[in-house]
């Protein structure tokens, strides 16, 4: 469990007699007893497994049952295949350090998941707007839902969601490229976040900063104010909905919702737009742990696995498959 002798610091000579990092030392969770890591990396891939499992499903359950085919199931289908890539940028790498100690890892290598979990979390903010829009079209509009979300708007807007991550991981993978890091290469986190990756440059790293702060600062600040009020006019829409049994089922929808919502958006916020210098790195850690593991985890069941509609689908697949498995 505990890092070997080959996880010291390596370098090579650069330019100008400067040594150059060629891998960083991810430190993780090595403050934990070799127990502790070994029981938390089995509760983080049950945990995984589950979430790539629940998210694979939904996207095969739309894909093959036609019923499903639908803007709302079209959008949580796109959600699902962005969280089995968000979360894998990072759970695999701490799978490895949790289960094996070798917490090294390539400068490219960082660089890549440091992009891919920047790009991808920022794709997911604006698919859960966009989802929360469909939501509060076919519950406050009910009516004109099929004239408002055509088949060719929906697709426009998921588009138009991954055209920002893929236009957000060139830039920030360019401006990376450019930094020198001949110093320490100790990251203390069990990922190569902005923040943590950044301090350890030697060159300057003031505009990848600066930038990294405002767009991070602006998605996820309008994305949640956006999304706060399609929520809120949704629950003004359920109040009045006569029937109390209607009412019922979805204000329990809704604080579902709104859950994931306050773990993705709450653990963002703290880490990445008002960041507190009193917090410790167990802390930082275990927030990250929350938007990195546990959203994705949650996903899945929130917002498809409860729906009977989708619950029939999964029988039913289950009912074809069962008699060619098990003959």
């Amino acid at each position: 469990m505990f890092p070997s002798q080959q996880d010291e610091l390596k370098f090579s000579m650069g330019p100008e007699n400067e040594t150059a990092v060629t891998e960083f030392i991810l430190e993780g969770f090595s403050a934990l007893d070799q127990r502790l890591q070994l029981f938390l990396s089995l509760v983080l891939l049950l945990m995984y497994l589950t979430s790539v499992m629940g998210n694979a499903t939904i996207i095969l359950l739309v894909c093959v049952y036609q019923h499903l085919q639908t803007p709302m199931y079209f959008f949580i289908s796109s959600l699902s295949f962005l969280e089995i890539w968000f979360t894998s940028s990072t759970s695999i790498k701490l799978f490895v350090i949790l289960g094996s100690g070798r917490r090294t890892i390539s400068l490219s290598g960082c660089f890549a998941q440091s992009c891919f979990y920047f790009s991808l979390g920022c794709t997911e903010f604006v698919l859960l707007v966009v989802t929360s829009f469909d939501r509060y079209v076919a519950l406050c509009q009910p009516l004109r839902y099929a004239a408002i979300m055509k088949p060719q708007l929906f697709i426009q807007l998921v588009v138009a969601a991954w055209v920002i991550g893929i236009t957000l991981l060139s830039y920030r993978l360019v401006l990376l490229c450019q930094l020198n890091f001949c110093g320490s290469n100790k990251i203390h986190h069990f990922s190569c976040d902005s923040s943590p990756l950044l301090k350890l440059s030697c060159s300057d790293s003031s505009l990848l900063w600066k930038i990294d702060s405002g767009l991070v600062s602006f998605v996820v600040l309008a994305s949640f104010c956006l999304t706060l009020a399609f929520y809120m006019g949704i629950l003004f829409c359920i109040l009045h909905f006569p029937a109390a049994s209607g009412r019922k089922k979805a204000f329990a929808t809704c604080s579902s919702h709104l859950t994931t919502l306050a773990i993705a958006y709450g653990s963002c916020i703290a880490l990445y737009v008002c960041p507190s210098e009193d917090i410790s790195l167990e802390t930082i850690r275990f927030v990250a742990l929350l938007n990195t593991v546990l959203c994705p985890f949650l996903n899945p069941f929130i917002y498809c696995l409860r729906n009977k509609t989708v619950l029939l689908a999964l029988n039913e697949a289950i009912a074809h498959v069962s008699p060619q498995l098990f003959p």
